[in-house]
């Protein structure tokens, strides 16, 4: 059966921050009931460090929710690399995570970026996405933290 859509208007563009917003207000209405979680089980958490000059060294964004910290960023600049930064900003995320009640973490990163480095860190690959440009792919990996 073919819905009728003479009544509706369907539009393509760039990404709309008010329509995301809309987006997560409606999943959440079908995400807590089924996680048995509310709002307050979810956050944002950010982690970064500066040098003397307060010029970022790097960086790290993620949020948690109903026990999960979901990593979605970690960068380091380029001629601080090596330096133990980006362990110590992914240490401090994961302890945070863990005052907030988190026992599990997840991160994606592409073949080219820093697979190796979450493996050293405890993360194991849970799976992957094919078709990432460049032949490279996504690597999904998982931690448990307690």
């Amino acid at each position: 059966m073919v819905n009728d859509h003479t009544s509706a208007t369907l539009s393509v563009g760039h990404r709309d921050s008010v329509l995301n917003e809309r987006l997560s207000k409606g999943l959440d209405e079908v995400n807590f009931p089924a996680t048995g979680t509310t709002a307050a089980d979810q956050g944002g958490l950010s982690v970064k460090v500066v040098d003397d000059a307060d010029e970022l060294i790097g960086g790290l964004s993620a949020w948690t929710w109903g026990g999960l910290l979901g990593i979605e960023m970690l960068w380091v600049r380029e001629e601080s690399r090596g330096d133990g930064w980006g362990s110590e900003l992914l240490l401090a995320a994961e302890k945070e995570a863990r005052r907030r009640g988190c026992d599990r973490a997840c991160v994606s990163s592409f073949t080219f970026q820093a697979p190796a480095f979450y493996r050293r860190h405890g993360y194991v690959e849970t799976g992957r996405t094919l078709g990432i440009p460049g032949g490279a792919e996504d690597v999904h990996m998982y931690k448990k933290l307690a």
